[in-house]
């Protein structure tokens, strides 16, 4: 698999798009002046213990209060990507006993604000750089569970155990597959330096305090994402690819030559067709090879994915078809799943198939698709009518949530009114108004939208002009492109 890396970094909003054989893969985006919060390090204070929820709430100098769980207050690492050695879980003490009001406590954001709801934080601190994460408080060595061949398993882990500080636990990224023991100890001095630059400024600087910001969007993902399988990294601002180039220089430097300036004329975006891309990504439809269709709804609670057949060319037998179009829809959610970044509870409505061996069949290849998802994905169950319940561990807004906005018209509800019901609702306005002004009124002009103006002016027409003999009224219907459908203006005379 061919994989690309695209950096359109010429506005104030910075985009990185993945390509994996030429085809969107995933997004991310970040507005200059709007960084993300994860991965930040902060020096807060504790302002409330709440033993009802086991949590408590952290001022971190953030506009919403900063949410620590008990689980992540005690020092251990939770992991489903990570293998660590001597892996058992600690029983949780009561929050009450870890924290208490007013303490001071050094934490890192491990997920954003969303809504009404905090950064979520841990004091886990983890600090990651090319082939390893630092773990200041937890003394384990781990390796990623992508690393799969156990023979480079065994060399990484005797390697940590070797190069380990004392007090401190060391994690194997997956770039660490191959490094050398110089590699290694030359990315552990850096994440060291940087650790003690945390610790001093923790000692002397005031809570709430930032510690220690997090890479920005170019830079970390040139860290996370720069691997042997990336081709090109190909980058249209001038500035940012000298920035991109210092830095791979410095830390990567076996890479340098797979960066490229775009000086095409054709817009980056546009030239990999990533701008279409983007604009399916935000819709509700994704059509299907084959007619078939998904429709992704995005809701408070969960995301919900529907399979339909559409126009799906059919097989011998039903049964045939549902598994056919399954199969299809499978590796269009696993890639939407990533690509829109859908993070939480997601129900996926599959075709009913009766088959206990094709519904078998269904679950190991969603699995299979799901494996290369680098954020950790859990299927819980698929019920007998086809309804697969999974998670997707969420860190941050998704794509849709990032790029968009609710409709201030429809306020989320995907609907808004009829014609019909907003001509209707004139008429009854209009109506209440003319009993109140008792005579006093000669002339009524109706300003709405045009198919709200068409109804009263065709099939509503009966009942204006009954109304204007009954209250010697002048109707006059106006219709206004630039109006909503649901507004409207009644101006009297």
């Amino acid at each position: 698999m061919e994989r690309k890396i695209l950096i359109n970094a010429l506005t104030r909003e910075i985009r990185v798009a993945i390509l994996e054989d030429g085809q969107l893969a995933e997004f991310y985006v970040e507005r200059k002046g709007k960084k993300g919060l994860v991965g930040n390090i902060y020096k807060g204070k504790v302002l409330k213990v709440v033993p009802a929820v086991q949590a408590a709430f952290v001022d971190i100098g953030h506009s919403q209060k900063a949410f620590l769980y008990v689980r992540e207050a005690v020092n251990f690492l939770e992991d489903e990507d990570v293998s660590l050695e001597g892996d058992e879980r600690a029983e949780l003490p009561p929050i009450e006993e870890l924290l208490s009001a007013g303490e001071e406590v050094i934490v890192q954001v491990i997920k954003e604000p969303i809504g009404t709801k905090g950064p979520r934080i841990t004091t886990n601190i983890t600090l990651p750089g090319r082939y390893l994460v630092l773990l200041p408080t937890v003394d384990k060595v781990g390796l990623s569970r992508r690393i799969e061949e156990e023979e480079e398993r065994e060399r990484l882990e005797k390697l940590l155990k070797e190069i380990k500080p004392e007090g401190c636990g060391l994690i194997a990224r997956t770039a660490a597959e191959g490094a050398s023991r110089e590699e290694l100890l030359k990315d552990l001095n850096y994440l060291m330096g940087v650790w003690e630059d945390i610790r001093e400024k923790g000692e002397s600087l005031p809570p709430p305090s930032l510690l220690y910001q997090e890479l920005d969007i170019v830079l970390r993902t040139l860290r996370d994402l720069l691997t042997q399988d990336v081709s090109q990294v190909i980058i249209d601002s001038p500035s940012e690819y000298k920035r991109a180039l210092t830095f791979v220089n410095s830390f990567i430097p076996e890479f340098s030559d797979r960066l490229f300036l775009y000086k095409g004329d054709i817009p980056l975006f546009e030239k990999f067709q990533v701008e279409e891309a983007i604009r399916k990504a935000l819709s509700r439809k994704v059509y299907l090879p084959g007619g078939g269709y998904i429709v992704i709804d995005e809701t408070e609670a969960l995301v919900s994915i529907d399979v339909n057949s559409g126009k799906f060319k059919k097989s011998s037998t039903v049964e045939d078809t549902a598994l056919e179009v399954n199969l299809k829809a499978v590796k269009e959610i696993a890639r939407q799943l990533r690509l829109r970044d859908i993070g939480g509870i997601v129900v996926i409505d599959f075709i009913d198939m009766k088959s206990e061996e094709n519904r078998k069949l269904l679950l190991e290849t969603l699995e299979k698709e799901l494996s290369r998802d680098r954020a950790r994905t859990k299927i819980v169950s698929m019920s007998e009518i086809g309804i697969v319940e999974m998670t997707r561990k969420r860190v941050k807004k998704s794509l849709g949530k990032s790029l968009t906005m609710t409709c201030p018209y429809c306020e989320g509800r995907g609907t808004v009114k009829s014609p019909e019901t907003v001509a209707f609702e004139i008429e009854r306005e209009v109506l209440s108004s003319l009993k109140s002004s008792r005579g006093k009124v000669k002339e009524i002009r109706i300003y709405s939208n045009p198919l709200v103006a068409d109804k009263l002016l065709n099939e509503e027409k009966e009942v204006l002009d009954r109304m204007g003999e009954l209250y010697g009224v002048e109707f006059k219907v106006v219709p206004v492109e630039r109006y909503h459908i649901e507004n409207y203006v009644i101006s009297k005379k």
